[in-house]
């Protein structure tokens, strides 16, 4: 799979790692070896998809290719759209003052917070009684 017309990028959230693979070509997304219509599902999902190849006139003008593993299916969502904007950006540096304003080139580094001891959750607290 290396070409040199083949730009690779990777994007994170949560535990969500997406990897793509962008060419030049007819517009058609693979997530996993499958449509990304039925990999989601969901329409909102496939605006956070489209939304960086929309934004800097970019439809069907490229084949991407994702494999994307871990978190949930938004987590998965929000990981693509990261990847294919640096990718954007690796074509096209003036994408970059297209999409940066619009927060799509900035990695979101919130994770679940981890469970302390001594209580039921991450910050949830056992009843308190006075008496």
């Amino acid at each position: 799979m290396e070409e040199k017309n083949i730009i690779h990028t990777i994007g994170r959230r949560k535990c969500a790692i997406a990897r793509i693979y962008l060419k030049e070509g007819h517009g058609d997304i693979k997530i996993n070896n499958r449509s990304y219509k039925e990999y989601l599902k969901h329409y909102s999902l496939f605006v956070k998809i489209l939304q960086s190849i929309i934004l800097t006139n970019n439809q069907n003008k490229f084949d991407i290719l994702i494999t994307v593993f871990g978190g949930g299916i938004n987590s998965q969502a929000e990981a693509i759209s990261l990847a294919i904007s640096r990718a954007l950006c690796k074509i096209n540096l003036e994408n970059r003052s297209i999409l940066k304003p619009k927060g799509l080139l900035t990695r979101d580094s919130r994770i679940i917070e981890r469970k302390k001891y001594g209580r039921k959750k991450a910050r949830k607290k056992f009843q308190f009684s006075k008496r």
